[in-house]
C-alpha cells in the first residue's frame, strides 16, 4: 500500500548496529509497530533490512524512512547513494527520504540537492520526500524551490527540554509533519521531577509521559530502543491522555537543550 501520511509513532534506529539493530526491527515490528527510522550516517541500513526481511511483515504494510548524508548532495551522488541505501535495506524503494541535515555553508546548492530527490522520487526509488534539521528559513526555501511537491515532514529533535516550538508549529503552518527525534532526550527524561510526577499520577513512566506530550502536538515521535518491554511500553504511550496542567507543566522544562548539535548544523532558530 502507498501511505498517505506518516505512520503516528515510528522506531528509531539512531546508535542502533549489528545484531542490535536488527532484533530491535524484529522485535519492534512483531510488537505492532509499522514506521521504521534509518539513515546512511547510522550505518545499520543492512541490518535493518534483515530486521525487516526476518520479520515477517510484508515490506508493503511498513512504512520505512532513511536519510541522505550530507555528503552526498550532489545531484550526481545522491540518487547513487539512494540506490545503494535500498541495496542495503533489501528493497526496490522507501516509503521516505529525507536530507538528513541541509548542506553545510549551502557548499551544494539547495535547488540542486531537492531537485535530485525530487528526481529519485518520480523514478521510484522513494514514494514520498522530506528534510531533516531544517530551520525556519530553509523550509521556506525548500517550499519554494519544490513548489507543488509535497515535503512529508521536517524531522527535527523534540523533547520536553527542546520543545523547538518555533520550527514546529511554522512546519505545521506550512502544511509539514513535524517527526520528533530523540523524543527521551537519550533518557534524561527518566531523572526529571516534574516528569516523574504526572508519571505516578498516570500508573505510567517518565519515557511514556514524553512521548505522549510530544503526540499531544500533533509531532511523530520516534523513539529508539532495543528491550521490548521498553518498545511495547514506548507505543501504549501513545493511549495516555495528559491534561491541560499536566503539558502545561511540561511545557515549562523547555531550556533550549540541544543534544544532537554538529559543528556542520545550520544556525538554529
Amino acid at each position: 500500500m502507498s501511505f498517505t501520511r506518516l505512520p503516528s509513532i515510528g522506531m528509531g534506529t539512531f546508535r542502533l548496529k549489528g545484531n542490535d539493530a536488527r532484533d530491535a526491527v524484529k522485535s519492534a515490528l512483531s510488537l505492532g509497530y509499522r514506521h521504521i527510522d534509518t539513515a546512511q550516517m547510522y550505518d545499520n541500513e543492512a541490518a535493518v533490512g534483515d530486521g525487516i526481511t526476518s520479520s515477517g511483515i510484508p515490506r508493503r504494510d511498513i512504512f520505512l524512512t532513511t536519510k541522505i548524508w550530507h555528503d552526498k548532495l550532489h545531484a550526481s551522488d545522491l540518487i547513487n547513494s539512494l540506490q545503494a541505501s535500498l541495496d542495503r535495506l533489501k528493497t526496490d524503494h522507501v516509503d521516505l527520504a529525507l536530507i538528513h541535515w541541509p548542506s553545510p555553508d549551502d557548499e551544494v546548492p539547495m535547488a540542486e540537492y531537492l531537485g535530485a530527490l525530487r528526481d529519485a522520487q518520480r523514478e521510484g526509488l522513494t514514494d514520498h520526500i522530506g528534510i531533516s534539521n531544517f530551520t525556519i528559513a530553509q523550509m521556506d526555501q525548500a517550499r519554494e524551490i519544490l513548489g507543488d511537491t509535497p515535503i512529508f515532514t521536517n524531522q527535527v529533535e523534540v523533547h520536553p527540554f527542546l520543545s523547538n516550538r518555533a520550527v514546529v508549529e511554522h512546519a505545521q503552518k506550512l502544511g509539514i509533519t513535524v517527526t520528533g527525534y530523540m523524543p527521551l532526550a537519550v533518557g534524561k527524561v527518566m531523572e526529571d521531577e516534574t516528569l516523574q510526577r504526572i508519571a505516578a499520577a498516570h500508573n505510567a513512566t517518565p519515557a511514556q509521559v514524553a512521548i505522549a506530550w510530544v503526540a499531544s502536538r500533533g509531532i511523530v515521535p520516534i523513539p529508539s530502543s532495543t528491550r521490548p518491554s521498553h518498545q511495547k511500553a514506548n507505543l501504549d504511550a501513545l493511549k495516555l491522555r495528559l491534561s491541560d496542567d499536566e503539558i502545561q507543566a511540561i511545557n515549562a522544562l523547555d531550556r533550549n537543550e540541544r543534544i544532537a548539535n554538529p559543528g556542520f548544523a545550520p544556525a538554529w532558530d
